[in-house]
């Protein structure tokens, strides 16, 4: 799992509440700085943790190994959801499939920021976050599966939630790591359309008047299932939402696992040494004939055919032992 380096120094531009909305990121996270709470739970002494590194500008860019095992990962999380949508189409598989091919670069993007003790908090469409996080393929693959040695159990949910149910789980996860003084942080991983759920703004307000170690990321495809967001949310700046409550918003291009990686390191140090949650959106989408990460880079890294073929083998190896352990005689749950 890669993780990301620590930073509490922020790249920021000051919006009001009532002023202009953070733009689309083309470059280093910019981090609306809404009024601080008026009011913040006392704890007492403060975690005290040393900051060494620098925050990564988007004009000096990562490493290509770095990048390689970002898009390696990305690539493992794609060849997943393609085997696990060939077998639900086959009948192998019972149940729904609910992929998120197209968007990967968020989930691995966010979760390369993390420390290996950070937790997430997931969305019916859990397969790459959870493979972002370091979660063993075969795990998920078998909870699929409806085994018992799945992630969760054999539910074949990965993540066990409902629409925007995650949100208040991880700012009870915050609140955990808070009144605990451990420099942690929660990433709570949503949709569009759970920004109208009741339960995300109850979260998004307690988080910010208790300045909880938080991440909400907003991965905004603009299309739930398959209603245009026009149709359910009146406004097309989901920033909106976190400024509402005075709460640092971001705006990012979710279809690039570098943007997405160097905002949400400023996010998560900016969360973890005790400056209050950050809510980051993603603009990303589901049609990856358009703006596909995965293939977008490739070719900015120039990863040639045999350097590819490579990269490839071992995410469907990856793929190929995850089916072999789901596909082992075990009770299943849940017959097909």
């Amino acid at each position: 799992m890669e993780n990301g380096g620590t930073d509490s120094t922020l790249s920021r531009t000051r919006y009001g509440r009532t002023g202009s909305p953070p733009p689309l990121l083309s470059g280093r996270a910019r981090v609306n700085r809404g009024a601080r709470p008026a009011h913040r739970m006392s704890m007492g002494t403060s975690v005290s943790v040393m900051v060494t590194s620098e925050p990564v500008a988007r004009t000096g860019r990562l490493p290509r190994e770095r990048l390689l095992r970002l898009l390696g990962r990305m690539l493992l999380i794609r060849r997943f959801e393609e085997a696990v949508e060939e077998r639900l189409r086959a009948g192998v598989l019972p149940g729904f499939l609910h992929a998120r091919m197209g968007e990967e670069a968020v989930a691995v993007g966010v979760c390369a920021a993390l420390a290996e003790d950070d937790v997430i908090g997931s969305t019916h469409r859990a397969h790459g976050h959870a493979l972002a996080k370091g979660t063993p393929p075969s795990a998920v693959m078998a909870e699929l599966y409806g085994k018992p040695e799945g992630t969760n159990g054999g539910s074949m949910h990965p993540h066990d939630v409902v629409i925007g149910g995650g949100l208040p789980g991880m700012a009870g996860a915050a609140l955990a790591f808070h009144l605990r003084r451990e420099p942690r942080v929660a990433v709570s991983f949503f949709g569009d359309s759970a920004t109208s759920i009741g339960t995300s703004h109850e979260s998004l307000n307690l988080a910010q008047l208790w300045g909880l170690p938080l991440v909400f990321v907003c991965e905004n495809s603009r299309w739930p299932e398959s209603k245009p967001q026009s149709q359910h949310h009146p406004i097309t700046d989901l920033t909106a939402r976190a400024i509402a409550f005075g709460m640092h918003a971001l705006r990012v291009d979710g279809q690039d696992v570098e943007e997405v990686y160097s905002a949400a390191r400023d996010a998560v140090a900016h969360a973890r040494y005790g400056d209050g949650p950050v809510f980051l959106v993603s603009e990303t989408e589901r049609l990856r004939e358009t703006r596909d990460p995965v293939r977008n880079l490739r070719e900015r890294l120039e990863v040639g055919d045999e350097e590819w073929e490579r990269m490839d083998s071992e995410a469907r190896k990856l793929v190929a032992e995850a089916v072999a352990f789901a596909k082992e005689d075990k009770e299943m749950r849940h017959e097909p």
